[in-house]
């Protein structure tokens, strides 16, 4: 193992979630897993034994993972000490049980970086979308204050269905055209429900046109991800309105959304927009975090593109690709947008916000 790499710990990481932690984090030039928990059935086995027929990505499970044995999520006592932060990548059936141990984990003094939806609306933590509102770190230092964490916090990453349109909107926002109105219907992978996730018999030949939970997060994560930072919490955005319909579709990665806006004022050309999105970098491009997409937002000329087959892996899973920009009969605009859900919209996601971090001095 290389001494100089900062050594991090996974909570939940037998699931879906922290696998992908696994095989994303192979060779990261920073960071290094020494610890691996999971719930008390899978606890004080080697991590290759823990999960068996689980395992579900498409490389063996890492040599240096293996052996570790798995740790109970709450047995802080065998916690190593030189566990700088942990991904948290639990789902327990009860949120508030989620929420609390990610809070004792803070408490303990150790950064959390969470993908549960558990502390997505907690006031004082921020969610966050490295290329939108990377100053919602801000917060942090008012949550250790209110909270009474040393180096210890929680932060959470955004929910996987809103990835693929947020930038674009924030990239036009940013350049003066104000997003008003929003219509978007999401086509979701079924990786997006986890393992063993749907049942075959419910999606061969078939589309569910709904999602648990999904339609209000779509509605809502926005407006606290375009919010800003108040004195004891982030206050949200209400400019914007986005009315959503998430169904689940037979393609196994990658969430397309099919997006109509209406500006507040100025409208843009047709030509405007796609400069405004392939000319668009933020802070993870000027840091040039190792996670970040070199190019954000893609757009493709193509009529009949994006695809997730053929798209959901533009660099490195970590780009938004658009396609089919075009006039709308009643809004103004409207376009198809794709993203990698268990990359950007996951562990990627949350790599790239643990880069953030440390390059802004959080994980010190």
């Amino acid at each position: 193992m290389s001494s100089d790499k900062i050594k991090i710990g996974i909570l939940g990481a037998t699931g879906i979630v922290g696998q992908n932690y696994i095989k994303l984090l192979v060779g990261h030039p920073w960071f290094e897993i020494t610890d691996v928990a999971a719930s008390p059935r899978s606890a004080g086995k080697p991590y290759a034994e823990a999960v068996k027929e689980k395992w579900q990505m498409s490389i063996e499970i890492p040599g240096n993972i293996r052996n570790l044995m798995v740790r109970d999520v709450q047995d802080f006592a065998s916690l190593k000490s030189d566990i700088r932060f942990v991904f948290s990548a639990m789902d327990l059936p009860e949120k508030k049980d989620t929420k609390a141990i990610e809070f004792k984990y803070a408490e303990k003094g150790i950064p959390v970086i969470s993908n549960s939806s558990a502390n997505r609306w907690t006031p004082d933590v921020p969610m966050i979308i490295p290329e939108i509102n990377h100053h919602h770190i801000d917060i942090i230092p008012i949550q250790q204050k209110y909270r009474g964490f040393s180096k210890g916090f929680v932060m959470v990453k955004p929910n996987c269905s809103i990835q693929s349109y947020m930038t674009p909107i924030y990239a036009l926002e940013k350049k003066g055209y104000k997003v008003e109105k929003m219509i978007v219907t999401t086509l979701q992978a079924v990786s997006g429900a986890g393992y063993p996730g749907v049942s075959s018999l419910d999606m061969i030949d078939n589309i569910v046109p709904y999602i648990g939970g999904e339609e209000e997060k779509s509605e809502q994560e926005p407006l606290k991800i375009l919010g800003k930072v108040g004195d004891k919490g982030i206050i949200n955005d209400d400019s914007l309105q986005i009315s959503a319909t998430c169904t689940r579709v037979p393609v196994s990665d990658g969430h397309t959304a099919c997006v109509n806006i209406k500006f507040k004022n100025k409208i843009p050309s047709k030509e405007d927009i796609i400069k405004i999105w392939r000319n668009f970098k933020s802070i993870p491009q000027e840091l040039d975090l190792p996670f970040a997409p070199k190019q954000p937002i893609i757009y493709l000329e193509n009529v009949n593109r994006p695809q997730p087959n053929k798209d959901r892996q533009n660099d490195k899973g970590m780009a938004v690709t658009i396609g089919r920009l075009r006039k709308d009969n009643i809004f103004d605009y409207k376009f198809v947008a794709l993203s990698h859900n268990t990359i950007r919209g996951a562990a990627g996601g949350a790599i790239l916000n643990a880069e953030l971090l440390k390059a802004k001095g959080f994980l010190n």
